[in-house]
């Protein structure tokens, strides 16, 4: 695609601060959801922290390189409740995440320094075009289900779903007029744009709701302002897992183990499929400059520093991928803006309480774009693959169906999701079939 901003761009320096504060936004509600999911007392700004310094660590190890922002990773909630799960008290719990991101991170090391001595070429046979392709068509497909649920539902429980699809329409219609028929500047933050219309449009309902004291028009809970201060200091996981060391013992590191260590396999294709991804809207192939073996690296690295502070093991962002795609916004300067940006406004008490009071229903209206344009993107790829021929229709067509139908298999306290399943089954038709071309 034609990028208005290459990867070594610089925008002016007011510019990058608004395409940072996009950026924020298309991340925002992936990232501390995390931390809310899991609860325990786990602290959202603590996390919004933790993505900013995983993110800036990513940038150093890919020499500045990779337009890529590193958040919160759904992929292990399952480890982190098993961590809490198995922890004699909350505080060993928090240690436990910490060692299982340790773990985590080790992971993507070890499989870096593999790939920096014999090479991806290997990756590149096995994971060819027909395999990555519908695979990052998954990425965005599997989160679709997520954004439209979004469109129903706003912050306060009352809210009338259909209300709540206006505010969600508004968003949609916003975020899609501006990127088409927008003039220079606004093109280039439909999201803020967007967002800002959406949360007029409910914060309009919710006034009405109450001054009409009609439930079912509060969409937006203003109440959490009433308590914000206006500086906090986030509660860093590092401090509450000290508290926790001396209860850990070595059976409790085993369990923490077996619980992250298999879920970064599955990430690492994840990371693979989300590079791949972007290396088709940049123009560059990210494996090879700056490198699989650094943004691995840099992944996980990142994500044991980001866990650290945020309790959350971090992994690429489709979201962010998606922003730069529609934006057409590269310049890994504004990636660095906004993880910089990220570490600052999560100890400003007024915008993260903003920042969370953005109503689903507005960020459903967002992520329509975004994921469906995750979406696009592997489509885009399997155009390249020549559909005529049995061995890749086969492979195509068994991750399309095993992705979209939801396939996952558990193995005690670990989850192969669906993207994982495809995945997998995908590269074993292609090996299986692989055979043919040797005879």
């Amino acid at each position: 695609m034609n990028l208005i901003y290459g990867i070594k761009d610089k925008p002016k320096f007011a510019q990058m601060l608004v395409f940072a504060f996009q950026q924020i936004l298309a991340i925002l509600a992936a990232t501390i959801a995390v931390p809310a999911i899991i609860g325990n007392g786990m602290s959202q700004s603590a996390a919004l922290f933790g993505a900013g310094v995983g993110t800036i660590i990513y940038q150093l190890f890919t020499k500045f390189n990779s337009p890529v922002f590193l958040g919160s990773s759904f992929a292990f909630i399952g480890s982190m409740f098993a961590a809490f799960g198995g922890a004699a008290s909350a505080e060993a719990g928090y240690a436990g995440i910490l060692m299982g991101a340790i773990f985590a991170g080790l992971v993507y090391v070890v499989i870096a320094i593999v790939i920096k001595l014999v090479g991806v070429q290997w990756i590149n046979k096995l994971m060819p075009a027909a395999v990555i392709g519908p695979t990052v068509a998954i990425i965005g497909l599997s989160l679709a289900g997520n954004a439209v649920g979004d469109l129903s539902t706003g912050k306060v429980a009352t809210a009338d779903p259909y209300v709540c699809l206006i505010c969600g329409l508004i968003t949609l219609f916003s975020v899609v007029l501006v990127s088409v028929y927008g003039k220079k500047m606004s093109k280039l933050i439909p999201f803020i744009i967007g967002i800002l219309i959406g949360y007029v449009a409910a914060a309009i309902f919710t006034v009405i709701g109450i001054v009409t004291e009609n439930p079912a028009l509060l969409v937006i809970d203003f109440s959490a302002f009433a308590n914000m201060s206006l500086f906090a200091v986030p509660d860093f996981t590092f401090l509450t897992a000290a508290k926790g060391l001396e209860a850990v013992d070595a059976t409790y590191i085993a369990t923490v183990a077996v619980a992250y260590v298999p879920v970064a396999f599955v990430v690492f294709a994840e990371h693979l499929a989300d590079h791949k991804n972007l290396s088709t809207i940049i123009g560059q192939d990210l494996t090879v400059k700056p490198g699989l073996h650094r943004t691995l690296l840099g992944d996980g690295v990142g994500s044991m520093f980001g866990a650290f502070f945020g309790g959350c093991p971090n992994t690429t962002y489709g979201e962010s991928v998606g922003c730069v795609a529609i934006t057409g916004n590269a310049s890994v300067v504004t990636i660095t803006t906004t993880a910089i940006m990220a570490m600052a406004i999560s100890f400003f008490g007024p915008f993260v309480t903003f920042l969370a009071s953005i109503p689903n229903c507005v960020m459903g209206g967002v992520c329509i774009t975004l994921y469906g344009f995750i979406a696009c993107s592997g489509l885009k790829m399997i155009q390249k693959v020549d559909l005529n021929e049995n061995r890749n229709l086969f492979v195509v067509a068994v991750i399309l169906i095993c992705g979209i139908g939801g396939l996952s298999v558990t193995f005690g306290k670990v989850t192969l999701t669906a993207i994982a399943c495809a995945l997998i089954l995908g590269i074993l038709v292609n090996v299986l079939l692989s055979f043919k071309d040797k005879k």
